[in-house]
């Protein structure tokens, strides 16, 4: 009989410290034990050679607009895509050759605006980036997202994907980032307050997510209330084994 207690204590040992808590897998917290980032401030991203942009040319201009094929004589806003070659630079209407890398769209639409003046004085460049797409892959769902807004958070693209599984591991989230410098691979703890406003809260362009699979994941139950059936089926089985055994 006592054999069959420690049996039963192991059972219960065993099944408790397998199940995901809010320690393991809540978000937000404020506890000891979770690594503390300082605050970072949001960088604006900048252009890259292979990026895509599109370029929406607005002028009240008629023989500008007839020269983008366009048949209205009031005003003309066209979109067109251009890739960033190799080089750095990019084809533009009226221009060849123009360097971007390095600037950000907002830089990028002055520098356009200034070049096309002396060919359309009225004219507005709006610039945007075709490809603003971030991947996920791991236990967190699979696949490429948009970027739909400026400051996209990491919550909310982990949102987009699905969210992430109780089976992966909130404590190392990983996030491969190409810089100027070459990839770069930053870790995080996804359940650390301190992430908010800090150089992991927010995605860029091109980021990869992955989220691994946690090491407990093999036998963690995923509540309570699991945790109590398995409890109840182990002593009612070994029970039935106690009896038949005792029995003969």
């Amino acid at each position: 009989m006592k054999a069959f207690k420690y049996i039963i204590c192991f059972a219960a040992i065993f099944v408790f410290a397998s199940c995901y808590t809010n320690r393991s897998i809540g978000l937000l917290q404020d506890r000891k034990g979770l690594p503390v980032y300082n605050q970072g401030a949001y960088r604006e991203y900048k252009l890259r050679p292979n990026d895509e942009l599109t370029a929406r040319i607005i002028t009240s201009n008629k023989e500008s607009a007839e020269m983008f094929g366009a048949q209205q004589t009031m005003s003309v806003s066209q979109t067109y895509s251009y890739r960033i070659y190799p080089d750095g630079t990019v084809d533009l209407p009226f221009l060849s050759k123009v360097p971007v890398v390095g600037l950000t769209l907002e830089e990028a639409e002055a520098f356009v605006r200034e070049q096309l003046k002396p060919y359309i004085p009225d004219v507005q460049v709006k610039l945007a980036l075709a490809t603003s797409t971030f991947c996920v892959i791991g236990d967190a769902g699979r696949g490429y997202f948009t970027i739909y807004k400026e400051r996209l958070t990491i919550f909310q693209a982990l949102a987009l994907s699905g969210g992430l599984n109780e089976s992966g591991d909130y404590g190392a989230v990983k996030i491969i980032r190409e810089t100027p410098d070459g990839t770069k691979i930053v870790s995080f703890d996804l359940r650390s307050k301190s992430l908010l406003d800090s150089e992991y809260y927010y995605v860029y362009p091109n980021d990869i997510i992955y989220v691994d699979v946690t090491k407990k994941s093999f036998w963690a139950v995923e509540s309570y209330s699991n945790f109590l059936s398995i409890i109840t089926s182990s002593i009612t089985l070994l029970l039935t084994v106690w009896n038949t055994a005792t029995a003969k």
